[in-house]
């Protein structure tokens, strides 16, 4: 059935006094900051960015070589960009879903799923060697069709339910058929993981230092230079080596700044349901859900009993613009609260206590590429598209490979296609603006027009540049 998404008094009470805070974030139990790099230093391996992707580099640099010293920057703290805003679905995917991988690189796609699922059962390894707290759940996914033609998308897949089968294990009136995957995705709370992966980096020596911006890079035959702060703030560190995982911002190799794109996306929490609640939807087994509309939504539940549901809207600010007064947009909250209430017609009444939205670094291909520079001495990845806690684990790997190879030798990841390919880049403005607006408009279109896309979608698609999710 299409969503409908003006605002009603049931939607404008149900937001009403919610947290402008991540849910994930908004925990007393977030760790104490670690002080800012204030004197020149010197280190084996220079990390930048602390969320998902810093952090497990930084882990499995150690758990390489235990002696090397590894030093951690990050801007503001640890988590509080993509990686604590993010719904907390740990994909087995490396490619954003299994279609997208076929249209990006069809020779490589089973041993890309492979990998994929290797690496999530890796993390699962992980959490439970460390004894990370971190509400880990191996429920899988459920997709969900909410329109005719989508039924037919999911049809003859492994795992199909009909109607009455979907319904029986999430109950929405919304739901026509639905495919659960019980083995490729995981739940976690999202800063809980961020947080003890830096916990155990610093029990095994991993230097961090918070409130640290990296200004620039340099390089010369000894190291590479690390510029952080500004006046009598900054500071410089003399690295062997430099990897970036700085994610939506600016890339610090600067023939990568082009490559993505900032794509706004909101989230809403509820409060916890009570018994009753919990009954009339079912939900026993705790799957992630998303839709397969271009504009989709996907929820789960949380630890504490409450409804995570977010997506349907990605907006793009002119000019790659990057702000805090971005992550609140009422009218994306009230569209989510309408479509939750459309889905759950059954928990009117229900308030929403969190509402926050947050940047998703977006390239042309949708999933993650890497790059080198300064001689091999630097390795950078972005890209993600928001799909990117459990693939933060593999471009840890990667970008480590990446950085040994002139002493190592090349590696079975750094030979992957995945790895030595790169997405085109977007255009600089006013044909970034543009692009984005066309092609929004035209899977809005597709979307009401049961998945037809139109001559700009099929061009997109063409020349490797078009996804539907």
């Amino acid at each position: 059935m299409p969503f409908q998404s003006e605002p009603t008094p049931a939607t404008r009470a149900a937001l009403r006094d919610t947290a402008s805070t991540p849910f994930w974030l908004d925990d007393p139990g977030r760790p104490a900051p670690q002080p800012p790099l204030t004197a020149d230093t010197r280190a084996d391996l220079v990390v930048v960015g602390g969320g998902l992707t810093g952090l497990w580099t930084a882990l499995r640099a150690k758990e390489r070589d235990p002696g090397r010293d590894v030093l951690l920057l990050e801007g503001a703290s640890v988590g509080w960009a993509a990686s604590g805003r993010n719904g907390g679905f740990v994909a087995a995917s490396l490619t954003h879903g299994r279609g997208n991988g076929e249209r990006h690189l069809p020779a490589e796609v089973d041993r890309l799923d492979a990998l994929g699922l290797a690496n999530l059962d890796a993390i699962e390894k992980s959490v439970a060697q460390h004894g990370w707290d971190c509400d880990w759940e191996r429920t899988g996914s459920l997709s969900v069709a909410t329109e005719p033609y989508q039924v037919e998308q999911l049809r003859g897949q492994a795992g199909f339910l009909d109607a009455d089968a979907v319904r029986a294990q999430v109950d929405s009136p919304t739901y026509l058929a639905g495919v659960w995957t019980r083995e490729d995705t995981a739940l976690v709370n999202p800063a809980r993981l961020v947080w003890e992966l830096l916990r155990t980096c610093r029990e095994l020596g991993v230097r961090v230092a918070e409130g640290t911006v990296v200004r620039g890079l340099s390089s010369d035959a000894e190291a590479v230079h690390v510029r952080t702060g500004s006046g009598s703030g900054s500071a410089t560190v003399h690295a062997r080596r430099v990897a970036l995982g700085t994610n939506v911002f600016p890339a610090l190799l600067r023939r990568y700044r082009l490559h993505t794109i900032p794509v706004y996306d909101y989230v809403l929490v509820t409060e916890p349901l009570d018994a009753g609640q919990r009954a009339a939807i079912g939900w026993r087994n705790r799957q992630g859900v998303d839709d397969l509309g271009n504009q989709f939504h996907y929820y789960r539940q949380t630890a504490d009993g409450r409804i995570l549901f977010g997506g349907y809207d990605a907006v793009y600010h002119w000019g790659r613009s990057l702000s805090a007064r971005h992550d609140q947009r009422a009218e994306s909250f009230q569209t989510l609260a309408a479509h939750f209430l459309q889905t759950f017609p059954q928990l009117e009444g229900l308030r929403f206590t969190h509402a926050w939205g947050g940047a998703i670094d977006t390239c042309t291909r949708f999933f993650p590429f890497f790059g080198t520079g300064h001689r091999g001495r630097v390795a950078h990845v972005a890209g993600y598209t928001g799909l990117g806690v459990g693939m933060t684990r593999f471009a840890a790997d990667v970008l480590l490979d990446l950085l040994a190879r002139e002493e190592a030798g090349p590696t079975e990841l750094t030979e992957l296609e995945l790895v030595r390919s790169t997405p085109l880049p977007f255009p600089p403005e006013p044909l970034a603006w543009a692009g984005v607006e066309v092609t929004t408009r035209s899977l809005v279109h597709a979307d009401r027009h049961e998945g037809h896309r139109n001559l700009w979608l099929r061009t997109l698609d063409r020349f490797g540049l078009g996804f539907d999710s």
